[in-house]
């Protein structure tokens, strides 16, 4: 009974500080509460497997989960999200202006190379944003 109550005192600071490793000690307590119930085992075997199994999900849950967080960079969002995407020119881009439909959106626009233009109709990358206005290639 007191495996669960421990369980269950680890699983507030889980969801209050959002730690992982609680969540793995709370399945640490359950594993020493089964021992003792099914098993029978007594206090020193409830410890070991308490430690055995908290330690083993700590070992292997760990470094999956930061390989995992390593390989998906974050999403981007607000203009960041704009960068790198595709666009129609509405009306001829050069240096010193423009317009293009970018993500549903009309935007002024102008190409990053000072003799470059763009015609209408045209598909055009977003290099960057400056303030309110697409750079474009």
């Amino acid at each position: 009974m007191w495996w669960l109550v421990a369980a269950v005192g680890l699983g507030i600071p889980l969801v209050l500080t959002a730690m992982p490793e609680f969540g793995m000690f709370a399945v640490g307590a359950v594993a020493a509460a089964v021992t003792d119930s099914f098993f029978g085992g007594g206090i020193v075997a409830q410890v070991l497997v308490f430690v055995a199994v908290s330690v083993a999900l700590i070992a292997v849950v760990r470094p999956l989960a930061a390989r995992n967080r390593s390989r998906n960079p974050g999403l981007a969002s607000g203009i960041d999200a704009l960068r790198g995407r595709q666009a129609i020119v509405l009306e001829r881009v050069d240096s010193r202006g423009g317009r293009i439909k970018l993500a549903g959106e009309v935007w002024s626009a102008r190409t990053l190379g000072a003799d470059q233009v763009c015609e209408k109709g045209q598909e055009v990358d977003v290099v960057e944003i400056d303030g309110a206005t697409a750079v474009v290639v």
